[in-house]
């Protein structure tokens, strides 16, 4: 038993656990914390983050930089188990039962086209194209079946992040989106089990092993395990959620249950090797899967497993994309990338057979049968995830084999999401916010709903030199004192341009939660208005308008609120509740040109201006003496109103 348990541990940790070892963790840890900063940065230059990971773990390797030598993926790979296991848990959470019901039929059928078509055709190419890639010419028949049938299952993988990014960005929703989500979620538990009978398959080939009865049975029991683990570690994972422990404490529990498979599965493989005739192989991505979609579909523990694995995802997936860019190497990279090409082309026409024929079948639109094939080009996660086990299983060939897989993947994460968001658009799915027409921050608002409130800020704004109207359904009324009032016959696009309120600055919403809800969506998707308040009614409809980038106002809260600033700081309070008749707040959008570049402490303010804060395309600066304004940042001001007006005539001038 002792002789087995060391086995099993370096098995577990592929190297014994040394001095060395701990070295390169900790270097890793170093590597992995820049990378994700990097990432995050070439976000901005449209480089999609996994792209960014995996450049930064590139240039970090032995191939440019060496600061970690080559194989050091070896050392760390209890890294890379820990974030496969997390990348299951993560796809089989997506999959939640009752969000797919309404579009079973067409979710069914466009699975099982791309499955189908994607799989068989793919198959079949890339072992017709074996024989003309020198890498892997010759290895022989068997190979290179096993080379196209698990390079095919890859081909099948989406990405779930990835499509719900973009449908969360386009605030994208009706019968094209609940299709394009749910066949990619389907898809990635689907493929975790069509990969776990490939790798046996593969695995046969390559070892010479007859495929018979005995083989299938074994790979039914196989499978047969991996359910009941999976199921195992549902209860587990609830059991964890269940306790009253903080965050932190459940994400590192959870992690540990979701690594302990990967041991598991080390163990039995190694037992069964030793005392069977045969080594038994269970699937930990389909384990882990399992497991997650019990706990998202049969607990109460949803949401907050939900949230628990988007906190933790993003440095889980740095360091799982960045130790998969070290272990890279530039040159083989660079030699594929015209296979790399072909394999996308081959991956593209294939989708695009099954996506027609899937949603042929299912009775689907023309257009949705055209475009279908555009939400699952996108691949991420579990792509990755399973050619880091080809990797490891099949040492001979894998590491060129994952090269190729990652080449491919990169191509997808360019042209993947552009391809989606351009398919919610044709299919008028998407709700973007629009381009505001007002070029200024022009002091004019529309209030909607007419009481007293809305007659009080009307007033006050006014006084403020904003140009106020108040809309209303309400035909019976009394005419406010010097206050324009709009009389609506209902709340649509076309009632809202007979009032020009796209010319508004701010819109504000003291309505029922429905109606404002309506005012602002129409408002974000036709107009862009800069600044929308809502008066919020019920708590649970929060997160709805915070989509729409509005300012929310929660009666039950505010009044506490208020009062807590007012204790802890009665001045400022009073200031911006303009308690202090002598001083006035204001933003102010920086439009001359002439101020483009100064610097504040160059600027000459009025003596009683005092600068709060800079806004530059939606991000607040630590604004001091030497912070450079730039047209279009908006400027927070406080002072008296004379000087505060001058202030908003100097910045306001054009040329």
């Amino acid at each position: 038993m002792p002789h087995l348990l060391m086995i099993s541990a370096q098995r577990i940790f592929a190297q014994p656990l040394t001095l060395q070892t701990l070295v390169y963790l900790a270097g890793f840890i170093l590597i992995t914390i820049a990378s994700y900063r990097i990432a995050v940065l070439l976000q901005r230059f449209k480089l999609p983050f996994i792209t960014g990971l995996l450049i930064v773990g590139l240039i970090a390797g032995s191939s440019m930089l060496n600061l970690l030598p080559h194989g050091v993926h070896i050392h760390l790979n209890f890294v890379n188990e820990i974030a496969l296991a997390f990348i299951a848990l993560a796809a089989g959470s997506e999959l939640f039962i009752k969000d797919i019901r309404s579009r079973i039929s067409s979710i069914s059928w466009n699975t099982a086209g791309q499955l189908f078509f994607i799989f068989v055709l793919s198959s079949f190419v890339v072992f017709e194209l074996s024989p003309h890639i020198p890498e892997i010419k010759d290895l022989g028949n068997n190979t290179h079946w096993a080379i196209a049938i698990l390079m095919a299952t890859i081909f099948i993988a989406s990405s779930p992040s990835s499509a719900i990014a973009v449908i969360n960005e386009l605030r994208a929703k009706g019968p094209f989106t609940q299709t394009a989500i749910g066949v990619t979620i389907i898809k990635d538990v689907l493929v975790i089990i069509l990969f776990t009978i490939n790798l046996a398959i593969a695995l046969a080939l390559t070892e010479g092993a007859s495929i018979n009865l005995q083989f299938l049975i074994i790979l039914l029991a196989e499978l047969a395990i991996s359910f009941l683990l999976g199921y195992l570690l549902g209860k587990l994972l609830a059991f964890i959620l269940s306790r009253n422990l903080e965050h932190r404490y459940k994400t590192i529990l959870i992690l540990i249950a979701a690594y302990m498979v990967y041991i598991i599965s080390h163990l039995l493989r190694i037992w069964s090797g030793n005392y069977l005739s045969t080594e038994i192989l269970i699937e930990p991505l389909l384990i882990c899967i399992i497991g997650s979609f019990i706990v998202s579909n049969y607990t109460s523990s949803r949401f907050e497993f939900s949230t628990i694995l988007k906190e933790t995802g993003p440095w889980i997936y740095a360091a799982f994309f960045t130790l998969t860019g070290l272990s890279l190497s530039l040159q083989v990279l660079a030699e594929v990338w015209e296979i790399a090409l072909i394999l996308f082309l081959l991956r593209l026409i294939t989708m695009i057979i099954g996506s027609l024929s899937g949603g042929g079948i299912a009775g689907d639109v023309k257009s949705f049968r055209i475009l279908g094939w555009m939400p699952y080009v996108t691949q991420a996660g579990v792509g990755l995830g399973l050619a880091t086990v080809v990797a490891a299983e099949f040492p001979d060939w894998g590491e060129f084999f994952m090269t190729l897989v990652i080449a491919v993947i990169v191509i997808n994460q360019f042209l993947g999401p552009p391809l989606f968001k351009w398919a919610l658009i044709k299919t008028k799915e998407g709700h973007q916010k629009a381009a505001n027409s007002s070029k200024t921050m022009n002091r004019s608002a529309v209030i909607f709903g007419l009481d007293n409130q809305s007659i009080a800020l009307a007033q006050q704004l006014q006084s403020h030199g904003w140009k106020v109207g108040i809309a209303t359904l309400e035909k019976d009324f009394e005419q406010p004192e010097k206050i324009t009032v709009f009389l609506l016959d209902d709340l649509s696009t076309k009632a809202f341009e007979s009032i020009n309120i796209g010319e508004a600055g701010a819109i504000i919403t003291l309505l029922s939660d429905d109606d404002n809800y309506r005012i602002c969506e129409i408002a974000y998707e036709n107009y862009g208005t800069k600044n929308l308040v809502v008066r919020l009614n019920h708590r649970e409809n929060f997160d709805q308008f915070y989509r729409l980038d509005a300012k929310i106002v929660d009666p039950a809260t505010s009044m506490v609120s208020l009062l807590d600033h007012f204790v802890r700081s009665p001045n400022a309070t009073s200031l911006l509740m303009g308690m202090d008749p002598t001083q006035d707040t204001v933003d102010i959008e920086l439009r001359n040109r002439d101020l483009h570049g100064m610097a504040l402490r160059n600027i000459r303010f009025p003596t009683d201006i005092l600068v709060l804060s800079v806004k530059r395309k939606g991000s607040t600066l630590i604004s001091h003496g030497f912070t450079r304004l730039r047209k279009g940042d908006i400027v927070t001001v406080v002072g008296s109103p004379k000087s505060v007006e001058s202030v908003i005539l100097r910045f306001d001038k054009q040329e």
